[in-house]
């Protein structure tokens, strides 16, 4: 919480805030790991797949870029960041109406107002199947409605939110863009859709067209430029050994193993291992 001084509080002192979305491949998890790592001195945290920003709420840094190429996800912090309380009152009137037959209704709307945009937004990333963001070729929004049913959480402090994303620059972009600003002193934190073992695919379409193989490899060659200016970075992704030789000559390379919850069945969300 701010002291009514206008100046932010150490890094050290700032609470981890809980993100406002789940996303499908977010990293509160690795973060939660990697929390001894993550505290190593930065200027700026940069962010090219926003995501549910589990890095940036986790270390709450005094500067950051989140970019991401979906902008419904970008709208959301936009607004978060501008009227906390607008987008917070939307969603309340979602959680008084909610039921089966007012979520596909919710989810074939297109509102125009920016704000209405965010709320539903949070309200179909609450009420969805596993928290899935997919799209059709139209661009549409097709995900199912899952069996959650609460639509505002106890977690949820959407004026600290507010708070933490007002020095942040949020961008709606290619990766490539948003990590050609990197520079020395800037972390880069890079959870790009993961890539299948045949290089054809992605496990999910978070965005439309789809994230290919060919994509894999500019993010590398970004990543390989911004940590010859100086730069530090960050990478998830599949247990690839293609992926692995992407990297072989920049930094290090570590299997880390983690359980599974993307799977539609139990039996399918077993241990499963990624590349750091």
């Amino acid at each position: 919480m701010p002291d009514g001084s206008g100046l932010k509080p150490p890094r050290a002192l700032r609470t981890p805030l809980t993100p406002p979305l789940k996303w499908a491949g977010g990293k509160r998890w690795l973060v939660q790991r990697l929390a001894d790592v993550l505290t190593v001195p930065i200027e700026r945290l940069i962010e090219p797949f926003a995501g549910s920003a589990a890095a940036f709420f986790r270390l709450r840094p005094q500067s950051a870029i989140l970019a991401d190429k979906n902008s419904e996800l970008i709208n959301v912090y936009k607004c978060l960041k501008s009227n906390h309380e607008r987008v917070q009152e939307i969603l309340s009137l979602h959680a008084a109406r909610h039921s089966k037959d007012y979520y596909y209704l919710v989810r074939d709307e297109n509102p125009a107002d920016d704000f209405c945009r965010a709320a539903r937004t949070i309200y179909l990333n609450r009420t969805c199947w596993n928290a899935l963001y997919r799209v059709n070729r139209r661009g549409q929004f097709n995900v199912p409605q899952g069996t959650k049913n609460n639509v505002i959480l106890p977690s949820d402090d959407f004026f600290s939110i507010s708070v933490a994303l007002s020095d942040v620059s949020l961008r709606t972009c290619d990766f490539v863009e948003t990590i050609r600003h990197a520079s020395s002193g800037d972390l880069i934190f890079a959870d790009p859709p993961y890539i299948s073992r045949s290089k054809t695919g992605t496990f999910v379409k978070y965005t439309n067209p789809v994230f290919r193989w060919k994509d894999q490899e500019r993010l590398a060659k970004a990543l390989m430029r911004a940590h010859q200016r100086g730069a530090m970075f960050i990478l998830t992704n599949a247990d690839c050994g293609d992926l692995a030789q992407l990297y072989s000559e920049c930094g290090y390379v570590q299997r880390i193993s983690r359980q599974s919850v993307i799977s539609g069945t139990v039996k399918g969300r077993k241990e499963t291992s990624e590349l750091l």
